[in-house]
C-alpha cells in the first residue's frame, strides 16, 4: 500500500518535453529520501492537456502540477512528498488571481478544459499505467470480452453494436454494426479483423494517444469483433513513426497472451484469437482501407477498386472488417453499459462522443473528447480557452486534407457527421486546427494540396494529374499571377476529382479548396484582383514599407537586412535627429528581419 501515487504523463507530447527525465529524477530523489515503500511513480498515457506538459498528478489529493521539469523534482519530493506541502508555484492556475485555497484545491477534472468533456474512448488515458495489464483489468478490462464469450451469441454482439448507433470514427462514419454484419454473413474458411492505426492527417494524434495510453482497450475490442464475425486472427497496422505506441502495443499483446485473453481457448470457451502488428512506412494513402490491406499483404500500398468491399473480399481475399483505433476504443464500454447508454449521448444520427486533436491558434492544445452535437464555439472558447494574443477566431479546419474549413460565421454549428458534411467539411479522423486572423486561407488550401500531391499514390489519373494542376493554379494565385478564370477551373477540376478518383484520398482532395472558395472567396479575389494578401502571408504579394515619421534612423534594420535593401534617405522626421530609412522593393526578399529588429514599429508589411 502506497501513501502517494505520482502519475507522470508518458504521451508523445510530454515525452518530447522531458517527462522521461522527470520520472528518472523522481526515482532518484525518492530513493535518496528513503520513500520507496511510500511513493509509487506511475507512467500514464496522455492526459489530454498537451499545452501544459509535462504534467504530474499527485494522489490522493489530486494536485495538478503543470510544466514540470527535472529540476523541480527535488523540491516536489522534499516539500510535497516528505513534508506534505504542495509546491504552489507548479500547481496549474486557470486565473492569475486565484486564492491559495483555490490553487490547492484545484484538480485536473475541475479545469475548464475538462468540464464539458465526456471521456469514453479516452476513459483510461492518463489514469492507468498502459504497460500494466493489471491496471487495465482493475478498470473492468476484459470484462466485456468475458461477457461476450460467456453470455452472448455473435448475433447478440452485432445487434448491440447496431443498436448503439456507433459509426466509424475513421472519417467515413459508416455504421460499425452493419460492417460487422456484412462480414458475419460472408461465408469463408478464414476471416480477419484489422485495426487501422495509420493516422496520417496533419495535426491529428488521437489514435496514437489511445494506443499509448490504453492499448488493451483496442486488443479487447478486436477480440470481441473476431468473435462477432467468426475470425481468429487480427492485424494492427500502425506507423513506424509512433515508437511509443508500437512499444506499448507489443507489451500489451505479450501480457494479454500470458493472461490467456489472447491466444487459444480464451476463458475456456474454445474461442481462439490472436493479434499481429504490421508497421507502415508513413504513406498517407495507406490510411485508405484497401491500400492498407495491400500493404499488410507485403505489397506496395495502393488502393483497389471497390466493390468488392473488404467485408466480402479483403485481406488475402478473405472477409475482413477494418475499424480505426477510436472506434474499437468504444466497443467494450458499449458491451458493458449497454447500447442505450451509448445512444443516449450525441445527436439523433451521430451517437456517442468524438475525440478531437485540438491544435493551431488556440490556448489549450491537446486531446478533447466531447459528446456529438457540441458546438464549435464550445470547443474553441470554453474547452480550448479561445484564440491567444487577442486575435480573432477566423476558421477551423476539420478532416485534415480531406476536410474543409468552417468560418467564424458558423462557429455555433453543432459538430456531428451530417452537419459538417452540409457545410462543406467532414469529421475525418478528428483533427481540429484553429486559425486566427493572421491565416491566409488561400495559402492554407495550397498547403493541403501540397500534402495531397506528395502523398498521392499516382495510380489513377484524376488524382495524379488533377491535384497537381490545382496546386499549380493555387501557387499562381498566391504569387499574384492568378485570374478570375482560375476559380472556375479549380471548381471544374474538383468536380472531376470527386467523381472519377479511385479512392477517397482523391475524391476528397479538393475539399479544402472548395470550402475556402465558398467561405473566403473575398480572399481569393484580393489575391487575384488587388494583388494583395489580406493576412500578409503570401510573400510574393507582400510589400515592406517604412513609416518615415516613426523612424528614428538608428540603422538597426539596415544591419539586420541580409540583402542590403535598406538605405538612408534625406528626410528627417519631426522631433528626430537622424534621417529615416527606406526599403528597395526590388532587393527585398520579405524575410521580416527588419520588422523583428525595429523597436519603434516603424516598418509595416502590406
Amino acid at each position: 500500500m502506497f501513501r502517494i501515487h505520482a502519475l507522470i504523463c508518458g504521451g508523445t507530447g510530454c515525452t518530447s518535453s522531458g517527462s522521461a527525465e522527470i520520472q528518472e529524477a523522481l526515482h532518484r530523489e525518492i530513493a535518496a529520501q528513503g520513500l520507496e515503500d511510500e511513493i509509487k511513480v506511475v507512467q500514464t498515457g496522455c492526459f489530454g492537456l498537451c499545452a501544459l506538459g509535462p504534467i504530474m498528478i499527485v494522489y490522493p489529493e489530486g494536485v495538478f502540477y503543470s510544466k514540470v521539469t527535472a529540476d523541480d523534482v527535488p523540491e516536489i519530493v522534499e516539500e510535497h512528498f516528505l513534508k506534505g506541502r504542495p509546491v504552489e508555484r507548479l500547481i496549474y492556475k486557470e486565473e492569475e488571481n486565484e486564492t491559495e485555497e483555490q490553487i490547492l484545491n484545484s484538480s485536473l477534472s475541475n479545469t475548464q478544459f475538462y468540464k464539458k468533456q465526456l471521456r469514453v474512448a479516452l476513459r483510461n488515458c492518463g489514469v492507468i499505467n498502459p504497460e500494466n495489464i493489471d491496471e487495465y483489468i482493475a478498470m473492468d478490462g476484459y470484462f466485456a470480452l468475458a461477457k461476450v464469450l460467456k453470455e452472448m451469441t455473435p448475433e447478440d454482439v452485432i445487434k448491440t453494436i447496431l443498436d448503439s448507433g456507433l459509426r466509424g470514427r475513421g472519417g467515413g462514419g459508416f455504421p460499425t454494426g452493419r460492417k460487422w454484419q456484412f462480414a458475419r454473413n460472408s461465408v469463408s474458411d478464414k476471416k480477419y479483423v484489422v485495426c487501422n492505426a495509420d493516422e496520417g492527417d496533419p495535426g491529428a494524434f488521437m489514435d496514437r494517444s489511445v494506443l499509448e495510453g490504453d492499448p488493451h482497450a483496442v486488443l479487447e475490442a478486436m477480440a470481441i469483433a473476431g468473435y462477432a464475425i467468426g475470425a481468429d486472427e487480427g492485424w494492427i497496422y500502425i506507423r513506424a513513426e509512433y515508437p511509443i505506441a508500437v512499444a506499448r502495443l507489443k507489451i500489451a499483446i505479450k501480457q494479454a497472451r500470458e493472461y490467456g485473453v489472447l491466444g487459444n481457448d480464451i476463458f475456456g470457451t474454445g474461442f481462439n484469437f490472436d493479434i499481429h502488428i504490421r508497421l507502415g512506412a508513413g504513406a498517407f494513402v495507406c490510411g485508405e482501407e484497401t491500400a492498407l490491406l495491400t500493404s499488410i499483404e507485403g505489397n506496395r500500398g495502393m488502393p483497389r477498386s471497390r466493390p468488392p468491399f473488404p467485408a466480402i473480399k479483403g485481406l488475402w481475399g478473405k472477409p475482413t472488417i477494418i475499424n480505426n483505433v477510436e472506434t474499437y476504443a468504444n466497443i467494450a464500454q458499449i458491451i458493458l453499459k449497454g447500447p442505450e447508454w451509448f445512444a443516449s449521448m450525441g445527436t439523433e444520427k451521430s451517437k456517442g462522443t468524438k475525440v478531437f486533436a485540438l491544435g493551431g491558434k488556440i490556448h489549450n492544445t491537446g486531446l478533447v473528447e466531447i459528446p456529438m452535437g457540441t458546438t464549435l464555439r464550445e470547443i474553441v472558447e470554453d474547452i480550448g480557452g479561445g484564440v491567444p494574443n487577442g486575435k480573432k477566431f477566423k476558421a477551423a479546419q476539420t478532416g485534415g486534407p480531406s476536410g474543409g474549413c468552417i468560418p467564424a460565421s458558423l462557429i455555433d454549428t453543432p459538430i456531428d457527421y451530417d452537419n459538417l458534411t452540409a457545410i462543406g467539411s467532414m469529421m475525418g479522423s478528428g483533427g481540429l486546427i484553429v486559425m486566427d486572423e493572421d491565416t491566409c486561407m488561400v495559402d492554407l488550401a495550397k498547403f493541403f494540396l501540397e500534402f495531397t500531391v506528395d502523398e498521392s499514390c499516382g495510380k489513377c489519373s484524376p488524382c495524379r494529374i488533377g491535384t497537381r494542376r490545382m496546386l499549380e493554379i493555387l501557387t499562381r494565385i498566391t504569387e499574384g499571377n492568378g485570374t478570375l478564370e482560375d476559380l472556375d477551373e479549380l471548381e471544374e477540376i474538383a468536380a472531376t476529382l470527386k467523381t472519377n478518383s479511385l479512392c477517397a484520398l482523391g475524391q476528397t482532395a479538393a475539399n479544402p479548396v472548395l470550402s475556402t472558395i465558398k467561405h473566403f472567396r473575398d480572399e481569393y479575389l484580393a489575391h487575384i484582383v488587388d494583388k494583395k494578401c489580406p493576412a500578409g502571408v503570401c510573400k510574393k504579394l507582400m510589400h515592406y514599407t517604412v513609416i518615415k515619421d516613426k523612424c528614428f534612423g538608428c540603422g538597426m534594420c539596415m544591419r539586420a537586412c541580409p540583402t542590403n535593401a535598406i538605405s538612408k534617405t534625406d528626410y528627417t522626421a519631426p522631433g528626430k535627429k537622424l534621417p529615416a530609412v527606406e526599403i528597395d522593393s526590388k532587393k527585398c526578399i520579405k524575410c521580416g528581419a527588419c520588422i523583428a529588429t525595429c523597436k519603434f514599429k516603424a516598418i509595416v508589411k502590406e
